[in-house]
């Protein structure tokens, strides 16, 4: 087998692993605290089949991957990406799950020429119906007497890890800010923008992007296909790499 061996991308900036021995014409793109190894079972090489011919890599803050300088959000994550598609074939299919599919519907608006089909599964592009957007009342409180210097950054912090999320709790620096930006974007403009096609594989338990989530993509994509599957959950690159890879089989250019 050739691949799976950990590089530098894109002039030293990005790191991952290559697959298979042709040209690569897949990039993947994890989630929110993941790594590219997420994806080793959906690219490597499997009984019966060799490895697709393909690049995973660390976004920048996770894995190998150092954060960046300010509080990127995913269109400034696609920038940082795309010079990795000058190191590709001409035409790519990019993979994304969960975060990493944020990013990579910007690619795929950044760079159509070169984005011939998406992959996407888990992808939160949208709050679900009657889902809180603001933090709670009593964060919200303390938080405003930080800001008038009534409150110490101690009680500020304690208050941070108590009401807000588990990816929010474990998330420091310009991660957390990070964080908070990406999850307040909304993508219903850059999902019209894409006239590539786009493979929607989801899990039906899914409860960081329930199916409803990519019915709602569908319903707004020129060109979509949706995948529903029964009993897996959100981490599907490595529950049900076979589906990810059938969906990249049938997106090849």
């Amino acid at each position: 087998m050739v691949g799976a061996v950990l590089r530098a991308f894109a002039g030293g900036r990005l790191f991952g692993e290559s697959y298979g021995i042709g040209t690569p014409w897949v990039l993947a793109l994890h989630g929110w605290r993941r790594t590219h190894a997420d994806f080793d079972a959906v690219l490597g090489e499997r009984p019966g089949s060799a490895a697709l011919d393909a690049l995973a890599v660390d976004l920048p803050g996770f894995g190998a991957a150092p954060p960046p300088t300010a509080a990127w959000g995913s269109e400034q994550y696609a920038e940082a990406v795309a010079p990795l598609l000058d190191e590709m074939a001409d035409k790519v299919v990019v993979l994304g799950h969960s975060f990493g599919g944020r990013v990579a519907v910007h690619l795929a608006a950044l760079r159509p020429e070169r984005v011939s089909a998406l992959v996407l599964t888990g992808v939160p592009f949208y709050r679900p119906a009657g889902a809180r957007t603001k933090p709670k009342a009593r964060y919200r409180i303390v938080r405003a007497l930080a800001r008038r210097g009534l409150v110490p950054e101690e009680r500020l912090e304690a208050a941070r890890r108590r009401h807000g999320s588990e990816d929010y709790r474990a998330a420091a620096g310009v991660m957390r800010d990070v964080f908070v930006r990406v999850v307040a974007e909304e993508y219903g403009d850059v999902l019209r923008e894409l006239t590539c096609p786009v493979e929607l594989v989801w899990g039906a338990e899914d409860t960081e992007a329930r199916v409803e989530v990519a019915r709602r993509a569908e319903g707004v994509l020129a060109e979509a296909r949706l995948v529903v599957l029964a009993g897996v959950g959100h981490l599907t690159p490595t529950a049900v790499p076979e589906e990810l890879r059938a969906a990249l089989e049938r997106a090849r250019p």
